[in-house]
């Protein structure tokens, strides 16, 4: 199994709206993609968030091949529509994993 995370700063300002966002629109549509079988969305502690708080989401995906067309099909139109949203209000970096049996 592949974890894709993504960790994204949010500006305090957005933070409840954006969480809506995440669960109810993003988190959905990409699910919707069949790159992945699920998602959590979870935020970190013990991290310094006087600039906003921090949040996760891992997707879940079979093989690096769902992955992969994920990133060549999806990932481009998906990570427009995040900045056309919220343009400066968020940082965002990502890092791939597969899981140890």
């Amino acid at each position: 199994m592949i974890i894709y995370n993504v960790t994204t700063k949010i500006d305090g300002s957005i933070k409840n709206d954006w969480v809506e966002w995440a669960k109810n629109e993003h988190i959905p549509e990409i699910i919707g993609t069949g790159c992945f079988t699920n998602a959590t969305l979870a935020q970190l502690l013990e991290t310094d968030d006087t600039e906003g708080p921090t949040y996760t989401i891992q997707y879940h995906a079979e093989n690096k091949a769902l992955y992969n067309t994920y990133i060549e099909k999806f990932a481009p139109l998906m990570r427009q529509k995040a900045f056309d949203k919220w343009g400066n209000k968020f940082i965002a970096f990502r890092s791939l994993m597969q899981v140890v049996h």
